[in-house]
Protein backbone atom coordinates (compact mmCIF):
# COMPACT_ATOMS: atom_id res chain seq x y z
CA UNK A 1 0.00 0.00 0.00
CA UNK A 2 2.80 2.91 1.03
CA UNK A 3 4.75 2.28 -2.77
CA UNK A 4 1.13 2.49 -4.19
CA UNK A 5 0.71 5.42 -2.38
CA UNK A 6 4.22 6.91 -3.33
CA UNK A 7 2.88 6.31 -6.84
CA UNK A 8 0.57 7.98 -6.74
CA UNK A 9 1.84 11.08 -5.21
CA UNK A 10 4.69 11.08 -7.70
CA UNK A 11 2.41 10.77 -10.83
CA UNK A 12 0.74 13.98 -9.22
CA UNK A 13 3.55 15.85 -8.03
CA UNK A 14 4.76 15.34 -11.89
CA UNK A 15 2.05 16.41 -13.59
CA UNK A 16 1.19 19.53 -11.53
CA UNK A 17 3.86 22.13 -11.31
CA UNK A 18 2.94 23.41 -8.20
CA UNK A 19 3.89 20.18 -6.03
CA UNK A 20 7.14 20.08 -4.88
CA UNK A 21 9.40 16.92 -5.37
CA UNK A 22 8.22 14.10 -3.45
CA UNK A 23 10.86 13.98 -0.61
CA UNK A 24 12.08 10.32 -1.24
CA UNK A 25 13.43 11.23 -4.07
CA UNK A 26 17.44 12.56 -3.97
CA UNK A 27 19.90 13.90 -6.53
CA UNK A 28 23.36 12.01 -6.77
CA UNK A 29 24.71 14.12 -3.87
CA UNK A 30 21.97 12.75 -1.73
CA UNK A 31 20.06 16.43 -1.27
CA UNK A 32 16.23 16.90 -2.08
CA UNK A 33 15.85 16.66 -6.34
CA UNK A 34 14.42 19.58 -6.42
CA UNK A 35 16.13 21.00 -9.76
CA UNK A 36 15.89 17.98 -11.73
CA UNK A 37 12.85 16.99 -10.53
CA UNK A 38 11.41 20.34 -11.85
CA UNK A 39 13.41 19.43 -15.60
CA UNK A 40 11.85 16.39 -15.98
CA UNK A 41 8.00 17.41 -14.58
CA UNK A 42 8.85 19.67 -17.17
CA UNK A 43 9.44 17.39 -20.46
CA UNK A 44 6.75 15.42 -19.61
CA UNK A 45 4.43 18.08 -19.30
CA UNK A 46 5.78 19.37 -22.81
CA UNK A 47 5.88 15.54 -24.63
CA UNK A 48 2.69 15.21 -23.07
CA UNK A 49 1.70 18.47 -24.64
CA UNK A 50 2.71 17.97 -27.94
CA UNK A 51 1.22 14.06 -28.19
CA UNK A 52 -2.27 15.89 -27.69
CA UNK A 53 -1.46 18.79 -30.36
CA UNK A 54 -0.55 16.13 -32.57
CA UNK A 55 -4.07 14.10 -31.73
CA UNK A 56 -6.17 17.23 -31.60
CA UNK A 57 -4.90 19.87 -34.09
CA UNK A 58 -8.54 20.97 -35.24
CA UNK A 59 -9.55 21.30 -31.37
CA UNK A 60 -6.11 23.40 -31.35
CA UNK A 61 -7.05 25.61 -34.00
CA UNK A 62 -10.65 26.59 -33.44
CA UNK A 63 -9.44 27.49 -29.49
CA UNK A 64 -6.23 29.10 -30.53
CA UNK A 65 -2.23 27.74 -30.28
CA UNK A 66 -1.56 29.74 -26.96
CA UNK A 67 -5.52 28.48 -24.98
CA UNK A 68 -4.77 24.88 -25.77
CA UNK A 69 -1.75 24.81 -24.45
CA UNK A 70 -2.87 26.45 -21.60
CA UNK A 71 -5.65 23.58 -21.61
CA UNK A 72 -3.36 20.71 -21.76
CA UNK A 73 -2.25 22.09 -18.40
CA UNK A 74 -4.98 21.15 -17.00
CA UNK A 75 -6.48 17.75 -18.80
CA UNK A 76 -2.95 16.27 -17.92
CA UNK A 77 -3.46 16.62 -14.04
CA UNK A 78 -6.62 15.37 -14.47
CA UNK A 79 -5.98 12.85 -16.76
CA UNK A 80 -2.26 11.48 -16.86
CA UNK A 81 -1.79 8.61 -19.36
CA UNK A 82 -2.69 5.18 -18.83
CA UNK A 83 -0.17 4.06 -21.59
CA UNK A 84 3.73 4.28 -21.93
CA UNK A 85 2.42 5.03 -26.10
CA UNK A 86 2.07 8.67 -26.55
CA UNK A 87 0.02 8.02 -29.82
CA UNK A 88 -2.39 6.57 -27.64
CA UNK A 89 -2.85 9.72 -24.76
CA UNK A 90 -5.64 11.29 -25.22
CA UNK A 91 -8.86 9.72 -25.25
CA UNK A 92 -10.35 11.70 -22.33
CA UNK A 93 -10.23 15.08 -24.29
CA UNK A 94 -14.11 14.58 -25.57
CA UNK A 95 -15.07 14.26 -22.35
CA UNK A 96 -13.03 16.34 -20.87
CA UNK A 97 -13.99 19.31 -23.35
CA UNK A 98 -17.48 18.91 -22.36
CA UNK A 99 -17.05 19.60 -18.96
CA UNK A 100 -14.53 22.00 -19.53
CA UNK A 101 -16.72 25.63 -18.65
CA UNK A 102 -14.07 27.67 -20.33
CA UNK A 103 -15.08 26.35 -23.73
CA UNK A 104 -18.94 26.01 -23.16
CA UNK A 105 -19.74 28.44 -25.66
CA UNK A 106 -18.02 26.13 -27.90
CA UNK A 107 -20.56 23.36 -28.16
CA UNK A 108 -19.60 21.63 -30.91
CA UNK A 109 -16.07 20.70 -29.50
CA UNK A 110 -16.38 17.96 -27.99
CA UNK A 111 -17.66 16.49 -31.55
CA UNK A 112 -15.16 17.58 -32.89
CA UNK A 113 -12.52 15.60 -30.45
CA UNK A 114 -14.49 12.46 -31.02
CA UNK A 115 -13.81 13.02 -34.93
CA UNK A 116 -10.40 13.50 -34.48
CA UNK A 117 -10.10 11.03 -31.32
CA UNK A 118 -12.04 8.13 -34.22
CA UNK A 119 -9.24 9.05 -36.34
CA UNK A 120 -6.85 8.25 -34.56
CA UNK A 121 -8.04 4.98 -33.37
CA UNK A 122 -8.95 4.08 -37.04
CA UNK A 123 -5.05 4.89 -38.35
CA UNK A 124 -4.20 2.26 -35.88
CA UNK A 125 -6.19 -0.10 -36.23
CA UNK A 126 -5.49 -3.54 -37.47
CA UNK A 127 -5.88 -4.10 -41.25
CA UNK A 128 -9.01 -6.76 -42.40
CA UNK A 129 -9.22 -7.68 -46.13
CA UNK A 130 -13.21 -6.56 -47.30
CA UNK A 131 -15.71 -8.38 -49.38
CA UNK A 132 -15.87 -8.29 -52.64
CA UNK A 133 -18.28 -5.88 -53.59
CA UNK A 134 -19.34 -8.28 -56.24
CA UNK A 135 -20.71 -10.57 -53.48
CA UNK A 136 -23.44 -8.38 -52.51
CA UNK A 137 -24.83 -8.26 -56.36
CA UNK A 138 -24.63 -12.11 -56.65
CA UNK A 139 -26.89 -12.55 -53.15
CA UNK A 140 -30.69 -13.07 -53.95
CA UNK A 141 -32.73 -10.03 -52.39
CA UNK A 142 -34.53 -12.76 -50.26
CA UNK A 143 -31.15 -14.19 -48.69
CA UNK A 144 -29.62 -10.19 -48.45
CA UNK A 145 -32.53 -9.67 -46.15
CA UNK A 146 -31.43 -11.70 -43.59
CA UNK A 147 -27.74 -11.65 -44.34
CA UNK A 148 -25.48 -10.14 -41.26
CA UNK A 149 -22.55 -8.00 -41.74
CA UNK A 150 -19.13 -7.79 -40.26
CA UNK A 151 -17.13 -4.36 -40.49
CA UNK A 152 -13.49 -3.66 -41.03
CA UNK A 153 -11.59 -2.73 -36.81
CA UNK A 154 -10.20 0.73 -38.63
CA UNK A 155 -14.61 1.56 -39.45
CA UNK A 156 -15.74 4.59 -36.66
CA UNK A 157 -19.39 6.18 -36.55
CA UNK A 158 -20.18 9.14 -35.11
CA UNK A 159 -23.47 10.72 -34.93
CA UNK A 160 -23.71 14.68 -33.65
CA UNK A 161 -26.01 17.39 -33.70
CA UNK A 162 -23.15 19.72 -35.23
CA UNK A 163 -21.85 20.51 -38.62
CA UNK A 164 -18.62 18.21 -37.96
CA UNK A 165 -17.83 16.85 -40.74
CA UNK A 166 -18.12 20.76 -42.60
CA UNK A 167 -16.22 21.90 -39.53
CA UNK A 168 -13.16 19.76 -39.61
CA UNK A 169 -12.87 19.99 -43.64
CA UNK A 170 -13.03 24.05 -42.83
CA UNK A 171 -10.12 23.52 -40.37
CA UNK A 172 -8.20 21.35 -42.84
CA UNK A 173 -8.93 21.83 -46.57
CA UNK A 174 -8.38 25.47 -48.56
CA UNK A 175 -10.90 25.11 -50.40
CA UNK A 176 -13.80 23.47 -48.07
CA UNK A 177 -17.46 24.72 -48.92
CA UNK A 178 -18.67 26.79 -46.78
CA UNK A 179 -20.48 25.07 -43.02
CA UNK A 180 -24.11 25.10 -43.04
CA UNK A 181 -25.50 24.81 -39.45
CA UNK A 182 -27.04 21.31 -39.34
CA UNK A 183 -26.32 17.92 -37.65
CA UNK A 184 -23.97 16.09 -39.44
CA UNK A 185 -23.30 11.97 -39.23
CA UNK A 186 -19.84 10.63 -40.25
CA UNK A 187 -18.10 7.25 -40.77
CA UNK A 188 -14.45 7.09 -40.79
CA UNK A 189 -12.90 4.73 -42.64
CA UNK A 190 -9.75 3.53 -44.03
CA UNK A 191 -9.97 2.65 -47.86
CA UNK A 192 -5.70 2.60 -48.03
CA UNK A 193 -3.32 3.68 -45.35
CA UNK A 194 -4.72 6.78 -43.72
CA UNK A 195 -8.23 7.18 -42.74
CA UNK A 196 -10.92 9.47 -43.43
CA UNK A 197 -14.28 11.09 -42.36
CA UNK A 198 -16.88 10.38 -44.76
CA UNK A 199 -20.49 12.49 -44.36
CA UNK A 200 -23.73 9.98 -44.57
CA UNK A 201 -26.63 10.69 -46.10
CA UNK A 202 -29.48 11.02 -43.96
CA UNK A 203 -30.31 7.54 -42.31
CA UNK A 204 -26.98 6.09 -42.78
CA UNK A 205 -25.98 6.17 -39.87
CA UNK A 206 -29.31 5.01 -38.26
CA UNK A 207 -28.88 1.39 -41.22
CA UNK A 208 -24.87 1.63 -40.41
CA UNK A 209 -25.12 1.50 -36.40
CA UNK A 210 -28.15 -1.57 -36.87
CA UNK A 211 -25.59 -3.00 -38.94
CA UNK A 212 -23.10 -2.95 -36.68
CA UNK A 213 -24.82 -4.23 -34.01
CA UNK A 214 -25.86 -7.11 -35.86
CA UNK A 215 -29.03 -6.39 -37.26
CA UNK A 216 -29.87 -8.34 -40.11
CA UNK A 217 -29.86 -6.24 -43.36
CA UNK A 218 -33.89 -5.95 -43.84
CA UNK A 219 -34.34 -4.88 -40.15
CA UNK A 220 -31.68 -2.52 -40.53
CA UNK A 221 -33.20 -1.27 -43.58
CA UNK A 222 -36.31 -0.70 -41.72
CA UNK A 223 -35.29 1.31 -39.14
CA UNK A 224 -33.54 4.22 -41.39
CA UNK A 225 -36.64 4.20 -43.77
CA UNK A 226 -38.56 4.81 -40.59
CA UNK A 227 -36.31 7.58 -39.85
CA UNK A 228 -35.89 9.17 -43.43
CA UNK A 229 -38.34 8.67 -45.62
CA UNK A 230 -36.59 8.70 -48.68
CA UNK A 231 -33.24 7.04 -47.14
CA UNK A 232 -31.01 6.78 -49.79
CA UNK A 233 -29.67 2.95 -49.51
CA UNK A 234 -27.91 3.01 -53.08
CA UNK A 235 -25.50 5.72 -51.99
CA UNK A 236 -25.13 4.37 -48.27
CA UNK A 237 -24.12 0.91 -49.89
CA UNK A 238 -22.02 2.38 -52.25
CA UNK A 239 -20.15 3.91 -49.58
CA UNK A 240 -19.23 1.37 -47.69
CA UNK A 241 -18.31 -1.03 -50.64
CA UNK A 242 -16.14 1.58 -52.33
CA UNK A 243 -14.27 2.39 -48.40
CA UNK A 244 -13.78 -1.35 -47.97
CA UNK A 245 -16.07 -0.98 -44.86
CA UNK A 246 -17.67 -4.26 -45.25
CA UNK A 247 -15.70 -7.45 -44.17
CA UNK A 248 -18.00 -10.47 -44.11
CA UNK A 249 -21.19 -11.35 -45.28
CA UNK A 250 -22.57 -13.65 -42.79
CA UNK A 251 -24.89 -16.47 -44.96
CA UNK A 252 -23.15 -19.75 -45.20
CA UNK A 253 -23.64 -20.23 -49.44
CA UNK A 254 -21.36 -16.57 -49.79
CA UNK A 255 -18.00 -17.23 -50.50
Amino acid sequence: MAAKTDQNGFVAALLNPDCPAPPTLRDPQGGPAGKRFDVYRNNVAVSLTEALQVAFPVVQKLVGAEFFKAMTGVFLRQHPPKSPVLMLYGSDMPSFLANFEPVSHLAYLPDIARLELALRQSYNAEDQNPINPNALQSLAADRLMVARFSFAPAVRLLQSEWPIHSIWRANTEADAPEITIASEDVLVVRPELDPVPVLLPDGGARFIAALQEKSSFGHALEKASAEVEDFDLTATLGLLLANGAITEIHDEEIR
